[in-house]
């Protein structure tokens, strides 16, 4: 039984912290099984970064915001992923756990930092995952019409909003329809959790193949897309990329205030690469597979990003763009003889989807986790099953919250909560790396940040930029959310977690002694 906790002040206890060592015990006390290898971290990457971004999200922010020059709102976004991207594999291949952002902050700024980080994670993470199952959905109604399969409208959107397509409210029997529930969307939600119940390995294995097939049909669609844009460059950017940017119209409405303002709703598809750091205790080998995954899987999906948006904006005028299914309108302008390209493009959105909603769902169940160990959430949530090997009765918990979000929340909503949550948890992941940089300067890293403290600092002031450009809606409620987070830590995490009652807390502010990565260790 753990001896009880010396006195301390208020503050001295909110900012409690861990001690390295401590760290990398509870890695190596883990009960989750060491599946993956470095390949397998950059598909889980890979799995979650395409997605959303391409095959939903892209058509409106040209739309609605960027017009053509979304190409350019892919390069800001990319960007700003590389400085958080650079600061991750900093820290993943010194803290190579699970837990990710979360575990970062509770070793260097301390245990309040790490209960706000947990509560951004479910933003990221959680709503992430509901934002995809929305748009997952859309593509399933539409090729389910394609074959004379049709959903009640009702249940097909959120709750109490006036169903649209090509920006006109739909009329059954001369009425408007008023969606009810997006049941698509929420039986995905709960099918993959009952997946990632079964297992990380499995769902791993599944994860690649579907990753495959994503990245098979987006090849098809670039080889097939771009050879008609060569073909036809200059009659199609005369037509389609004159003005490349629209003139502004106030509000974020293109403009260079559009092209910032589109970069915030595609930014939370590039969350892929910080769930390759959620992995680390089921990394075969952290320190060197970790940064491979992260900034392999970003480089990689930063290619494939802007190789779709300049074919989707030079084939088809901006404004056309704002649907559920922009990809399938795009290869419908590739003429009759690719017609049948238009339900295979459907259908491998649906199946890249898929992953996407399965990654993130995984990564926020090992928060969970690790809160739960930490005694910041109630234990039962770290129990693994004995069969399985997971954290069965977690997964149900994030499928539900997935599930009912994704039912009845409207996708722009969800996804700018996304976005604000995520660019939040990476400015505090970048303020993590310059505070250990300073703290511990001679602790062992299996990769270093370049051009420090420059790239660290860009990357706080960029996501710092992001989050202004966002409706002051979305703000409120992520400020009422927080708020909620806060009142919850005095409620429970502060009174229950392992720290305050002496249990591996940290020796000081020198940070203690620091030993080798797990990665160096037998």
């Amino acid at each position: 039984m753990a001896s009880a906790a010396p006195k301390r002040g208020f503050l001295a206890r909110m900012f409690a912290r861990k001690s390295i060592a401590q760290v990398q015990r509870e890695t190596e006390s883990s009960e989750l099984k060491r599946t993956l290898g470095k390949w397998n971290l950059l598909l889980l990457g890979v799995g979650c970064i395409i997605g959303a971004g391409i095959f939903v999200r892209t058509g409106s922010a040209a739309a609605l915001h960027a017009g053509p020059a979304v190409l350019l709102s892919f390069v800001v976004a990319g960007i700003v992923c590389a400085f958080a991207g650079l600061c991750y594999a900093e820290l993943s291949s010194t803290l190579p756990v699970s837990g990710s952002a979360y575990t970062y902050g509770y070793t260097t700024l301390g245990e309040f930092v790490a209960w706000i980080m947990g509560a951004l994670l479910l933003l990221e993470y959680g709503l992430a995952a509901s934002v995809v199952a929305v748009g997952w959905a859309g593509y399933v109604v539409s090729l389910l019409n394609d074959f004379g399969l049709h959903i009640p409208a009702a249940l097909t959107g959120p709750s109490g909003y006036t169903l649209m397509k090509d920006g006109a409210p739909v009329l059954v029997d001369g009425h408007t329809v008023t969606t009810v529930f997006n049941l698509p969307a929420f039986l995905i939600c709960v099918a993959l959790a009952a997946l990632l119940v079964v297992g990380v390995s499995e769902s791993a294995k599944v994860n690649n193949v579907i990753v495959a097939i994503k990245v098979g049909v987006l090849t098809a669609f670039i080889v097939v897309g771009g050879l008609i844009v060569i073909t036809h460059f200059g009659e199609l950017a005369a037509k389609n990329w004159v003005p490349f940017i629209p003139p502004a119209q106030g509000d974020g409405k293109f403009g260079v205030d559009g092209i910032m303002r589109a970069a915030s709703i595609v930014f939370f598809a590039y969350i892929g690469f910080e769930a390759v750091s959620t992995a680390g205790q089921e990394s075969k080998d952290p320190k060197r597979d970790m940064p491979f995954g992260i900034i392999g899987s970003l480089v990689v999906c930063t290619v494939i990003y802007m190789l779709v948006a300049a074919i989707m904006t030079l084939l088809v005028p901006y404004a056309s763009l704002n649907v559920p299914d922009p990809v399938a309108v795009v290869v419908d302008h590739f003429g009759p003889t690719w017609g049948w390209l238009a339900k295979v493009i459907k259908v491998g959105a649906i199946v890249g989807l898929t992953s996407v909603v399965l990654v993130l769902m995984y990564a926020q169940t090992r928060i969970f986790y690790t809160m739960a160990r930490d005694g910041l959430l109630p234990k039962v949530f770290s129990h693994v099953h004995p069969k399985f090997k997971t954290p069965a009765l977690n997964t149900v918990l994030v499928g539900l919250i997935t599930a009912v979000a994704a039912g009845f929340f409207d996708i722009n909503l969800l996804g700018d909560a996304t976005s604000v949550g995520t660019l939040a948890a990476f400015a505090i992941v970048c303020l993590s790396v310059i505070y250990l940089r300073r703290s511990a300067p001679d602790l062992p890293r299996g990769f270093s940040v370049p051009l420090y403290p420059v790239l660290p600092i860009l990357g706080i002031l960029s996501c710092a930029y992001l989050i202004s450009t966002v409706p002051w809606n979305v703000l409120r409620f992520f400020l009422i959310y927080m708020g909620i987070a806060v009142v919850l830590y005095f409620a429970y995490g502060f009174h229950f977690s392992n720290l305050q009652h002496g249990e591996g807390q940290d020796s000081g502010p020198d940070m203690g002694e620091f030993p080798a990565p797990v990665g160096e260790q037998p």
